[in-house]
């Protein structure tokens, strides 16, 4: 890559993106989680382009978008007629696309380029709100279907180099994602959510932990107190995997960035 080496490693932010398009919406219940997105650039460089690892999209193997002017993918249903009309138009980065691809394909893993997938909204959702001006070249890097926690971790530690180009690596997705109870208010759901989100802040921010610690609580996640409660399925926690590993090899002891409640349950953002 052309950019110049950075003396320290551009930070990791794995991020909640909320409820569909309702963060750009005003919807009140996402308040706070605006307010964080808003200011959270605010602390960071500028980065020479944004690489987002989308909750919303799967693949066989890991796939990056590679359109010089991606479209927005509209992967809701069922809100208002202007979450239709949302634009975010950031130019993508081809170029950027096939040196990561390389660069998985460095571990030994294989990769594949997209030129048609447009952004869904586990980009330009969060970036609606972290950077407005849609002026920073934009990437999305799928999830692998196969939801193996390792492989993921594995797959973020191939793109590690990433931050010493100034590439804002975002996992974007929620800590605590069980639609059904997002929507209830009842003390069960908030007391699982309180305990897994108390687990995932310790296993990702505790220092006396080791490394090899770290990752294997990660690895085995379904252990943790009321797991598959909030994650009946995993793939809005996996981002987070991911950021971990391209974290793990220079910083591998995260910080707390946001932890408040986002419709009526709590939810953290960890910053590497």
């Amino acid at each position: 890559m052309s950019n110049p080496k950075r003396e320290n490693p551009f930070p990791v932010l794995y991020v909640p993106h909320g409820g569909g398009p309702l963060p750009v919406l005003g919807d009140a219940r996402h308040r706070k989680l605006v307010d964080f997105l808003h200011g959270v650039a605010a602390d960071l460089p500028m980065p020479s382009a944004i690489l987002v690892v989308s909750a919303h999209w799967e693949e066989t193997e890991p796939t990056l978008t590679s359109a010089a002017r991606p479209e927005l993918f509209y992967d809701y249903r069922g809100f208002p007629p202007e979450s239709y009309e949302l634009r975010y138009p950031a130019p993508g980065d081809p170029r950027l696309a096939k040196e990561i691809q390389r660069l998985i394909e460095a571990s030994g893993a294989s990769a594949k380029l997209d030129d048609t997938r447009g952004f869904d909204h586990g980009l330009f959702i969060p970036l609606l709100l972290m950077y407005p001006q849609a002026r920073i070249p934009c990437l999305q890097l799928s999830l692998l279907k196969s939801l193996d926690p390792a492989a993921h971790i594995a797959l973020g530690k191939s793109i590690a180099a990433l931050r010493r180009q100034g590439v804002l690596i975002v996992g974007s997705g929620m800590s605590f994602h069980n639609l059904r109870e997002l929507f209830a208010a009842n003390g069960k759901a908030n007391e699982a959510c309180r305990q897994f989100d108390g687990w995932l802040r310790e296993t990702c921010t505790d220092a006396k932990l080791s490394v090899l610690d770290r990752e294997q609580r990660l690895i085995a996640w379904e252990r943790a107190p009321a797991a598959r409660f909030c994650h009946p399925r995993e793939e809005h926690l996996l981002p987070l995997h991911v950021c971990y590993g391209a974290a793990s090899v220079e910083s591998p002891i995260a910080r707390v960035a946001f932890n408040e409640e986002v419709m009526g349950k709590t939810v953290t953002a960890l910053a590497w």
